[in-house]
């Protein structure tokens, strides 16, 4: 049975650790001020980032969803794993040994860390069995597709053996259970109990973004088999083939940095763009391209810009162009420009490569058309253009293309390039492209592509409802704004005191021990502001010298945990490292010195209502202005 971790190893694991790193693996973030990076939410989904994280503080919050948390918090909400879970995997990560209490061990059985274990394990045996005399015919299609032993090592390829169960035997010998086995997708039930699920098959691993095995892809080899030409693992609790994309583990960081991803069919051909220098190259795993894996692209693309570059690859015949009109549906959901990639004689990736070489491959991503004119190009195709009804159905079928096109400035060009493909006149081309524009506006967001380019609202949340249709699919989606910082008053006095808590939340050792006291002991006009105020009073008041995030969120009410965490990874005024003592000095000085003009305020008024005869009472309250008045000028330094 799993122990409890011992508290210090939860607190040490969660300092030892970087959270822009846990979060990196999902998320390309950028930076967004001292101290602060920003990307698009994991959590939602939305055009412009307002996903925020502190790496010193170890925090991050969505202005966008109301999502907060720390590196725990994350892994639990993007992994579906528990606690205790989230800590063993951090601190093996960091190879840091964790202690259990009442000498219990770790939670590995049955669970993700299991299913995972199992995956690794099965992947490790699949790469042995690869260098036996029984895969020769699996290392022969490999050779004939020009990948040689490097390549295979270098993606994990790996060989299934012709047999009932050598998996099976091989991985209950490392101590996993059928039920284990079966939970991973590794093995089938049959009426004579379990059997391997991959069988003289090629096998791929196919890796999460952060590079743990969840699942495999397998291709057939043998005449004898009858199964499809590719098997994957079945869905499982690690393996959703909607989210995953085959490579991006490999592929991200150069993603990132180029804001291109190429899309690609199979697992060879995003080997051989890699080998051939694409190395921004994904597929998705034995389904289409959906809305799930643009969520999973966008956030990796840090597609917040417009100028990324989204790649399609496809075959030349009629199932490459219609997978080409399927992304063409989506294309809305990506802010970056789409394009589309197709080979010369229809060939995929790998046989150009093959055939032409890597240079061939390279410049068949480099020569890409703009998805919408090809589009535009395929949808003219299916019409006569030789007779006046086929040019009328042509420009009607083609008009809402370029109406759709989210640059205003290029649909000009397009006007013109469609009437010339028509033959028709300019302003019949324009007129038409118009009226479909109208039809676009008066259907809203009810059709697939008619959302428009911002789609949701608030927080830059994109709308789902597109696809779904009507107005009853947008009733559904409305859900209260979860309260932020950005929604406060804008006066001067709100400011100042939310200003002054994020500097005293995320420097509190730039700020100091005496500013900070003296700080708390300041008057606030916003009550949501006053109570962090006061969790932090009560952080000082226990003894303890410096202000930590996670104590003051444990002392502030629930409902005022969100407003800690958002006060904690807001950015600052943009300022290099050397302005930004000076900064957080000045802010909470400000709030100080507000403070003592306040109580300056209210013994001037005692002054003038106390009788000059009271003589004592008199002399100690104007003892009480100086004091103030030289506690204001050593505040501003004169």
């Amino acid at each position: 049975m799993a122990g409890r971790i011992r508290q210090s190893d939860v607190d040490e694991v969660k300092a030892r650790t970087n959270i822009a790193d846990i979060v990196g693996d999902h998320v390309s973030l950028k930076s967004a001020g001292v101290g602060s990076m920003k990307g698009l939410c994991p959590f939602h989904d939305e055009r412009s980032p307002s996903f925020h994280v502190r790496p010193a503080l170890g925090y991050y919050h969505c202005f966008g969803c109301g999502e907060s948390g720390d590196a725990y918090t994350f892994l639990q909400r993007m992994d579906h794993v528990s606690f205790t879970e989230a800590v063993e995997r951090l601190a093996g990560r960091l190879g840091y040994e964790l202690h259990y209490e009442d000498g219990g061990q770790a939670s590995d059985h049955g669970n993700r860390a299991r299913l995972l274990a199992a995956n690794q394990a099965a992947s490790e045996f699949f790469t042995e069995q690869l260098g036996t005399g029984e895969a020769e015919v699996g290392r022969r299609f490999l050779g004939e597709r020009g990948f040689d032993a490097e390549a295979a090592r270098r993606f994990g390829v790996g060989f299934a053996p012709k047999s009932w169960d050598a998996l099976t035997n091989h991985l209950k010998g490392r101590g996993f259970s059928s039920e284990e086995l079966s939970a991973a997708g590794l093995v089938s039930q049959g009426d004579r109990g379990v059997y391997d699920r991959f069988r003289g098959r090629l096998v791929w691993p196919i890796r999460d973004v952060t590079g743990q095995t969840v699942g495999f892809g397998a291709r057939r080899l043998l005449d004898d088999d009858n199964g499809p030409k590719y098997l994957n693992t079945p869905e499982t609790a690690i393996y959703h083939k909607a989210q995953v994309l085959y490579g991006l583990d490999l592929a991200k960081r150069e993603i990132s940095k180029s804001h291109r991803v190429v899309v690609v069919e199979g697992y060879t051909d995003v080997m051989a763009c890699h080998l051939a220098g694409v190395t921004t190259a994904i597929a998705t795993c034995g389904t289409s391209f959906g809305v799930d894996h643009i969520k999973v692209l966008r956030r990796v693309l840090g597609d917040d810009s417009g100028l990324g570059e989204v790649v399609f690859t496809f075959d030349g015949d009629a199932a490459g162009q219609q997978a080409a009109m399927r992304a063409f549906a989506e294309e809305q959901r990506f802010a970056a420009q789409t394009f589309v990639a197709v080979a010369p004689d229809g060939l995929d990736p790998c046989d150009l490569r093959l055939a032409r070489g890597d240079g061939a491959v390279r410049s068949l991503v480099d020569s890409r058309t703009p998805l919408f004119e090809f589009v535009l190009r395929h949808t003219i195709e299916r019409y006569d253009l030789e007779t006046v009804e086929g040019r009328v159905a042509a420009l009607r079928a083609a008009a809402p293309v370029i109406a759709d096109i989210r640059d205003p400035a290029m649909r000009p060009g397009y006007t013109r390039e469609l009437a010339r493909m028509l033959g028709v006149e300019l302003a019949e081309a324009t007129r038409a492209i118009r009226q479909a524009q109208s039809r676009q506006r008066d259907a809203g967001s009810g059709g697939a592509r008619g959302a428009g380019r911002d789609g949701g609202s608030g927080g830059g949340q994109q709308g789902g409802s597109r696809g779904v249709g009507g107005a009853a699919a947008q009733a559904t989606e409305v859900t209260e704004k979860p309260f932020s910082i950005v929604d406060l008053p804008s006066d001067p006095a709100t400011r100042l005191e939310r200003d002054a808590l994020q500097a005293m939340l995320q420097f509190p050792s730039e700020v100091g021990e005496d500013l900070l006291r003296h700080a708390i002991d300041c008057r606030f006009t916003n009550a949501s502001l006053a109570v962090v105020r006061d969790g932090i009073a009560s952080v000082l008041a226990s003894g303890e010298t410096a202000v930590k995030v996670d104590r003051v969120v444990d002392e502030v009410p629930a409902p005022f945990a969100g407003i800690v965490h958002q006060l904690a990874v807001a950015p600052v005024p943009q300022r290099g490292n050397a302005e930004l003592s000076v900064y957080v000095q000045s802010v909470v000085s400000a709030l100080v010195d507000r403070e003592l003009l306040r109580q300056k305020s209210e013994l001037l008024g005692r002054l003038q209502r106390t009788d000059r005869a009271d003589v004592e009472t008199y002399a100690a309250l104007q003892r009480g202005l100086v004091e103030l008045e030289r506690e204001r000028r050593a505040l501003r330094g004169d």
